[in-house]
């Protein structure tokens, strides 16, 4: 396109790309165990590990997987009990059970070898978008736009882009402005490079709060640091509504110091995991009871558990009982060494740990 003939984001484009890509060589991460790999499956499987989730939390559970499913051939045979137990802790369990069915997919369909562009991986279960467009630019060399939390906050904090994303249309067109402004095509390095650099700019510099606007190699390309407006955007208006539960939890120990567990729903909180009996007030619990155990119950000090949306008040309850008697129609007697290896909800695993 001939340069009196480029809009605004066509002229930015080749100076904003030249300039990220020399930051993220001299100033961005590297040392990261996902970095510095074109392996599909640990690109993909940080991608996945790191939706709603601080690097911090991740690199442990990055470690461990790759200790026990090396690969994705060994992951697609693992039951998803034992992926749920390695998961354990991390939150978003949906994450987890949607990788262990998507490693199962690219054995089945592909022969354990990830699909090289965006389009086929995003076609896989839990591969959105922007992680399937991750996987493709760094493993693959692909020119295709990512638009992750960190990297829609420089952009439209660059483009001073003041579109609602809660609109589907607004965050297509941002999607169109972001592949506008990839590095030319044919330098796979560049692609991959650029790509990690939007990441690093958003989680070092181009903060939510108080951004760093001057260590920033594009400050001078910014439209909302000219404003005066950098923390305006991104724009968002539509807020998911913060609600509150309150949960009754039977923590039941037999007299061989096994604990009772059963499995949770497909859908709903906790679903799919181990976990204590859950009530919706201490009377639907004590009703579940025989009653000789109802007076043998005793009531423990009530925590918060605080999940993405929702603030959860939970009442464990413990009981003793005084055989291996059945609580109930689901669920079983579990010892500590089957119990510690099961997909159990973070304050359920802190209950039984404590």
């Amino acid at each position: 396109m001939p340069p009196d003939e480029q809009g605004p984001v066509e002229a930015l484009a080749t100076r904003f790309s030249g300039r990220i890509v020399e930051w993220q060589a001299s100033h961005g991460r590297s040392e990261l165990p996902w970095q510095n790999t074109r392996d599909p499956y640990r690109v993909w499987l940080s991608e996945v590990m790191l939706q709603q989730t601080q690097v911090s939390t991740v690199l442990g559970y990055f470690d461990r997987f790759l200790a026990r499913f090396p690969g994705v051939a060994e992951l697609a045979a693992a039951t998803e009990d034992e992926v749920l137990g390695l998961w354990s802790g991390l939150g978003y369990y949906s994450r987890a059970r949607n990788m262990h069915r998507c490693a199962q997919e690219v054995v089945a369909r592909f022969g354990g070898a990830f699909p090289p562009s965006a389009a086929q991986l995003q076609a896989l279960p839990g591969i959105g978008r922007s992680t399937a467009a991750a996987i493709a630019a760094f493993c693959f060399g692909e020119r295709v736009a990512i638009l992750d939390g960190n990297v829609k906050r420089v952009l439209t904090r660059v483009l001073a882009f003041d579109g609602d994303l809660s609109s589907a249309a607004e965050e297509k067109r941002l999607w169109d402005e972001a592949t506008t402004l990839l590095p030319p095509a044919g330098d796979k390095a560049a692609i991959s490079r650029y790509t990690q650099g939007q990441m690093d700019l958003g989680a070092t510099l181009c903060l939510p709060r108080k951004p760093a606007c001057m260590l920033c190699p594009v400050n001078d390309l910014c439209a909302a640091l000219r404003a005066g407006q950098v923390e305006k955007y991104p724009v968002k208006t539509r807020k998911l509504r913060r609600t509150a539960d309150s949960l009754w939890m039977l923590l039941a120990h037999d007299a061989q110091g096994r604990v009772w567990l059963q499995k949770r729903p497909s859908s709903g909180i906790w679903a799919g995991l181990h976990c204590l009996p859950v009530f919706e007030s201490q009377d639907a619990l004590l009703e579940s009871l025989d009653a000789r155990d109802r007076g043998a119950v005793h009531d423990e000090a009530a925590f918060l558990h605080v999940l993405t949306h929702k603030d959860l008040h939970l009442h464990p309850v413990t009981l003793t009982c005084d055989g291996g008697q059945r609580l109930s129609d689901a669920g079983g007697w579990f010892e500590p060494a089957e119990w510690r290896g099961l997909g159990l909800p973070a304050p359920v695993r802190k209950l039984l740990e404590a």
